[in-house]
């Protein structure tokens, strides 16, 4: 089997680590346009249960990346000054950088090395074609595939800092132009994620549209203070943008497959864009280790695949819409607003929250 990857990040090198240890005959190409440290928000954030499916189908890339991951229990909602603690609910992080350094370690153990600064170019000539190059992908730009590309209306930013957070925390604020969120949490010993956002009538009244990059960090750190204590924001092309949301009617055309965020997007406030591209990757190598047709193997892929993916989408797209309205749920008291959060993918009912979060369902 002759395959060409578009795309070096996780779902592009996992699928082509997959497919080589799989049945080491196989060409497996990966190219890249970007170069290979060129990556945009600082940390990959998990579930403590998210890497479960890891553990039972690859213990060896389990093994390597559990190590280095900031573990931590509970999370926390600051609001009007006041944290509310949620009990139970574990996260793992890991820089977004490191991670696709195991990922690439990981790729060149079975003898696959990326091409970077390598636009992905004639597509022809290949038995298949993974288009695993993001939401912006090419591949899938060439191809027909029913896409539709939507945004959420709040304006985001991703931004670093070596002020440590312990717990993922989400802390509201509100200043002159309007109300503000953070979401925070460690990825590293010595710096975190900080993801800062606003509704859109908040970034027009401040005047976000006219500000340079340096002049919107200092506004910022102005913002932030509380949760920052003199800690400054690092920005890596740290830009407002809205978050989109991708969906494709079709997940294949010919021999072309879309795997990752070229696939479909999960709002980033579920923190499962890394997980799903994964598993994506070890549902697509199972499906063509299973069946030998590659156009077989792709509707195998999907009809097994889009049911559970599109039942997470469902929670994203809920809790994507909770937060293009946390500026009204701001008006709820601190506890109110932390039962509103914990319930807006429509996962949690108040009974598995007494399960997982005793504590805090007591008081």
């Amino acid at each position: 089997m002759n395959v060409l990857v578009a795309g070096a990040g996780p779902a592009g090198l996992y699928i082509s680590y997959l497919l080589k240890r799989q049945d080491p005959r196989w060409r497996i190409r990966v190219v890249e346009q970007n170069p290979p440290d060129a990556t945009f928000g600082f940390g990959v954030v998990f579930s403590d249960r998210a890497l479960e499916f890891l553990r039972a189908d690859d213990p060896t890339t389990h093994d390597l990346i559990t190590p280095e991951l900031e573990a931590w229990v509970d999370l926390q909602i600051i609001h009007r000054g006041e944290r509310v603690v949620i009990d139970g609910i574990g996260f793992n992080a890991i820089g977004r950088l490191h991670f696709l350094r195991f990922m690439r370690q990981q790729a060149a153990s079975v003898g696959v090395h990326p091409e970077f600064n390598t636009p992905v170019g004639d597509t022809s000539g290949y038995d298949l074609v993974i288009a695993a190059d993001g939401a912006n992908s090419a591949v899938r730009r060439a191809g027909d595939f029913g896409t539709s590309i939507t945004h959420f209306t709040n304006k985001f930013a991703w931004y670093g800092t070596p002020k440590r957070f312990e717990k993922l925390t989400h802390t509201f604020l509100e200043n002159e132009h309007g109300r503000f969120n953070v979401h925070h949490y460690r990825h590293a010993a010595d710096m975190s994620t900080f993801v800062v956002e606003c509704d859109a009538a908040t970034w027009e009244r401040a005047g976000f549209a006219t500000m340079d990059e340096t002049t919107t960090t200092a506004y910022l750190e102005r913002v932030y203070a509380p949760a920052l204590q003199g800690k400054p924001l690092i920005s890596n092309k740290s830009i407002w943008r809205n978050f989109p949301n991708v969906r494709n009617e079709r997940w294949f055309a010919g021999n072309v497959v879309l795997i990752g965020d070229a696939l479909r997007t999960a709002h980033f406030s579920i923190g499962s864009g890394t997980r799903l591209a994964m598993e994506d990757a070890i549902a697509l190598a199972k499906a063509l280790r299973e069946h030998p047709d590659v156009r077989e193997a792709l509707q195998a892929f999907e009809a097994a695949r889009r049911p559970i993916v599109e039942k997470l989408l469902a929670a994203a797209d809920a809790s994507g819409t909770w937060y293009d309205h946390f500026h009204e749920h701001m008006n709820l008291s601190p506890r109110d607003s932390a039962w509103s959060y914990i319930r807006r993918s429509g996962r949690v009912d108040p009974e598995r929250l007494a399960k997982i979060s005793p504590k805090f369902a007591k008081t």
